[in-house]
């Protein structure tokens, strides 16, 4: 159920966020593990968040902040573990040959998500919604191809790889996430869903950075000290990661995770288009077909949502 309109401007600022933030995110995994690499933008990310609530509770509410239940503290803890497996994941694909195939299997991560909050959170969607759902998924595999002729059976077939295997699972954690987030912005004691989404953000950054901090910590000494010498990319990948997050958990507290999703993923669009008008690439027609498909399940999802 669409509870407030501003999931929409928050769930497409969100994906433009995510776009800038993966890029930035990449470059810092060159030199990096897994762990450190995701513990960056949840370390340098938790400032942010922090800023973040208290200065829109300090404009908007006096400086009053709403409590949060102990059940939506367990749900915001939740929430952040399964986005540091999901991330660890994500990371892990970039290691693989077939990294193409595991990021398309990862971006089911909105099917997956429609599906899980069906069946935990009784969002429900119209047929039309789910069309676009399906359509965005398919235009994103087929995006993720970069122009490489795969059958079915052969994009079956690379299931068994450990890109794939990585990516379905990065794309089952980030689902998980997203049904935690939103459940846990509803133990808000707040009618404002921005309140609500910040207020969880800040304290399920902070619970990240105690667990993947204290885990690196333990297991990877050296690469917390690394962690902290490259301050200067890192800061980026915490400050687009925590302004990102703002918005979509923003639209998980306003509308069906599998709206926001799906809606955000017009990311592509924007990629695609920088690279094709700035940096003079041509677009392929694998790329044309996608696009058209990733934009198709945009506006269907947004009809089926005003429908």
């Amino acid at each position: 159920m669409i509870t407030s309109p501003i999931w929409l401007p928050a769930s497409l600022i969100a994906g433009g966020l995510q776009a800038w933030r993966t890029a930035v995110q990449r470059k810092v995994g060159q030199t990096l593990s897994v762990n450190a690499a995701g513990l960056v933008r949840y370390l340098y990310g938790l400032p942010i968040a922090v800023l973040l609530v208290v200065l829109y509770h300090g404009i908007f509410h006096g400086g009053a902040f709403p409590s949060l239940t102990p059940l939506g503290l367990l749900f915001a803890a939740a929430g952040g573990l399964c986005q540091i497996i999901a991330t660890n994941l994500m990371l892990m694909t970039f290691g693989e040959r077939n990294f193409v195939v595991g990021t398309a299997y990862a971006k089911t991560e909105a099917a997956q998500g429609a599906i899980i909050s069906w069946l935990l959170l009784s969002d429900d969607l119209s047929p039309v919604a789910w069309l676009g759902v399906l359509s965005g998924v398919i235009g994103i595999m087929v995006l993720s191809t970069g122009g490489k002729r795969m059958g079915p059976g052969e994009f079956i077939r690379a299931l068994g790889a450990p890109a794939a295997r990585y990516g379905l699972a990065s794309g089952f954690f980030f689902a998980l996430t997203a049904v935690a987030i939103r459940r846990a912005t509803m133990d808000v004691a707040t009618p404002d869903p921005v309140s609500a989404a910040l207020v969880v953000l800040a304290v399920t950054v902070a619970m990240q950075t105690l667990m993947q901090g204290t885990f690196l910590a333990w297991r990877e000494p050296a690469q917390m000290r690394a962690v902290f010498s490259t301050w200067r990319v890192s800061g980026q990948v915490g400050l687009l990661s925590s302004l990102g997050s703002a918005f979509w958990f923003t639209g998980f507290a306003t509308a069906p995770i599998a709206l926001v999703r799906i809606v955000g993923q017009i990311e592509i669009v924007f990629t695609l288009g920088l690279a094709h008008y700035y940096l003079r690439e041509p677009l392929k027609t694998s790329e044309v077909t996608g696009l058209l498909l990733v934009v198709s399940g945009v506006l269907l999802a947004l009809l089926g949502a005003t429908g």
